[in-house]
């Protein structure tokens, strides 16, 4: 196996791959990265078990094949090699016993390698219920709910985000039991029949991370177990979650007793100074005290090692009961982080019971739930 390649270019696709690759695996071979290549293309491959990337890379000017071959290097030594490369170019060949030598100009590193042949293979999924969706909308649907899923896996299928796409539609869930995101968005054109999958946030993660600040077609592939994104020339698959989400629809409030309107800079702001000591505290913990009466909003919190705060939050609006409700304050700023508008508005009904975060604007269809916390 030997070829030449373009240094830049070669990086760009490594740089996805590696997304794939995990530092601690139980299979060893996963920890290296497979080149395979043919007559007409490279293929680069990485994988986790959770997440599996694979790259083409077309013969053209900029990859020159002189024997097509495979070969498993590891990952990161073979990485850094790479970026500290000093040319433009850069050749690999593939000698006895797997031995592996790269020469860029003066420089020339030689790497042990390891059988392609023991390497898994990718899942095959059918496009036979495939879908065409932007890369924008994903990616902002993606980060508009994957902060919000499980971090701890006693309910595996909290650590996932629910999606379910229809024609016209595409709608994601995530809650970690604490809080809640929902999001929708309405499409020009989505999958033919309605399609549930549950995706563990980690790969959404890494997949929002490749899908960038461009605007590319996803196609979307769903599988038994797996699902299969493609993303030009890169394949994006994940594995599912399986069993039943929760039906989350029921833990919204459709009434509230009081609800206030606040500008999304001055809350954020706000919020942020009155964490300052509380999250140097045992308990993360803010008030929110609300007085229709007077019209006033303040926050408040407290360390007992340092001391305490408290400040005045200018708002829009303030209608219905006086209300002081307690609640975890970064769950707050991952759900300011998130919203998609200017101002916001949390309706509430008790001082125990679960408040709301939604937009300012009736058009989005965009809600998300924090639990307060109990404080005597």
């Amino acid at each position: 196996m030997k070829f030449t390649v373009n240094r830049n270019l070669f990086i760009d696709n490594l740089n996805n791959v590696m997304h794939a690759i995990s530092s601690r695996t139980a299979i060893p071979i996963l920890s290296g990265i497979k080149l395979n290549l043919s007559e007409n293309e490279l293929l680069l491959t990485g994988s986790d078990t959770e997440i599996s990337i694979e790259i083409r890379i077309p013969v053209s000017e900029d990859l020159k094949v002189d024997s097509p071959g495979s070969i498993v290097l590891p990952a990161r030594f073979f990485s850094e090699i790479i970026k500290r490369l000093p040319g433009k170019e850069f050749s690999l060949e593939v000698k006895e016993s797997f031995q592996t030598q790269i020469v860029s100009e003066n420089s020339e590193f030689t790497i042990n390698g390891l059988d392609s042949n023991t390497y898994p293979r990718l899942p095959e999924i059918p496009d036979n219920s495939a879908f065409i969706i932007s890369g924008k909308t994903f990616r902002e649907i993606i980060n508009e709910t994957q902060f919000a899923v499980a971090t701890q896996e006693s309910r595996l299928v909290l650590t996932g985000v629910h999606f379910t796409f229809s024609p016209n539609k595409i709608h994601a869930v995530a809650t970690d039991s604490h809080r809640l995101s929902s999001r929708a968005l309405i499409l020009d054109q989505g999958a033919q029949t309605e399609t549930d999958l549950i995706i563990p946030g980690k790969s959404l993660l890494e997949l929002a991370r490749i899908i960038g600040e461009t605007d590319p077609q996803i196609k979307v592939c769903p599988g038994e177990n797996q699902v299969l994104f493609e993303i030009g020339n890169i394949l994006f698959y994940s594995r599912l979650l399986e069993g039943s989400y929760p039906d989350t629809a029921r833990l919204i409030p459709t009434e509230s007793t009081t609800q206030v309107e606040f500008d999304l800079a001055e809350l954020s702001s706000a919020l942020d100074r009155a964490s300052l000591l509380t999250h140097a505290g045992r308990n993360n913990v803010v008030d929110l005290t609300l007085d229709t009466e007077k019209q006033s909003a303040k926050l408040s919190g407290e360390s007992a090692e340092i001391g305490n705060v408290e400040e005045n939050v200018s708002f829009r609006k303030l209608t219905g009961s006086n209300l002081k409700i307690s609640f975890n304050p970064d769950y707050l700023r991952d759900a300011l982080r998130a919203s998609v508008s200017d101002a916001v508005i949390m309706e509430f009904t008790q001082p125990l019971r679960p408040f709301t975060v939604n937009p300012n604007k009736t058009d989005i269809d965009f809600v998300q739930l924090i639990t307060p916390v109990r404080t005597f």
